[in-house]
């Protein structure tokens, strides 16, 4: 869809302004994934801490996460970076192994740190107030949305 062109074309854009050399470390890939990673740890904690995977959460769950962000990062070009270095003809085994172990682990952590700034940002939000009053201002809007969903049916 849209979401997964835009997530594309920047990534796209990116790697043709820093293209990795031969032999070299593929930092420009490396930090796509590490941001995407980030990002969607954020999206997908605000996402959960606002209710369920319903309506406009669901869409921005499936049009920014699996579109933008998905988009965005590259598992293929991971895969085809790492046998470059760990097999091709400009291996470096020790930077292959290094882009291989980083990313997957960095990965997970960028993504673990992007849940807890949402968790965060949440926090810091709604400061003067326990968590779970904030969680349960987002039944009335759940409730609109529904209403205006039966609405539109009986129309």
């Amino acid at each position: 869809g849209l979401g997964g062109a835009v997530g594309t074309l920047a990534r796209t854009a990116l790697e043709t302004m820093h293209p990795a050399g031969a032999g070299s470390f593929p930092w420009t890939t490396w930090m796509i994934n590490m941001v995407g990673s980030f990002l969607l740890g954020v999206l997908q904690e605000s996402l959960a801490l606002s209710g369920d995977d319903v309506g406009w959460r669901r869409a921005a769950r499936i049009g920014i996460g699996t579109g933008v962000i998905g988009g965005f990062t590259t598992y293929s070009t991971f895969v085809l970076e790492s046998d470059r270095l760990l097999g091709g003809p400009e291996s470096d085994i020790v930077v292959g192994l290094v882009y291989v172990v980083g990313s997957v682990t960095l990965g997970l952590v960028c993504a673990m740190l992007g849940i807890q700034s949402a968790k965060s940002a949440v926090t810091t939000l709604r400061r003067d107030r326990p968590e779970d009053e904030v969680l349960a201002d987002v039944a009335p809007v759940d409730e609109v949305v529904a209403e205006s969903a039966e609405d539109e049916g009986r129309s």
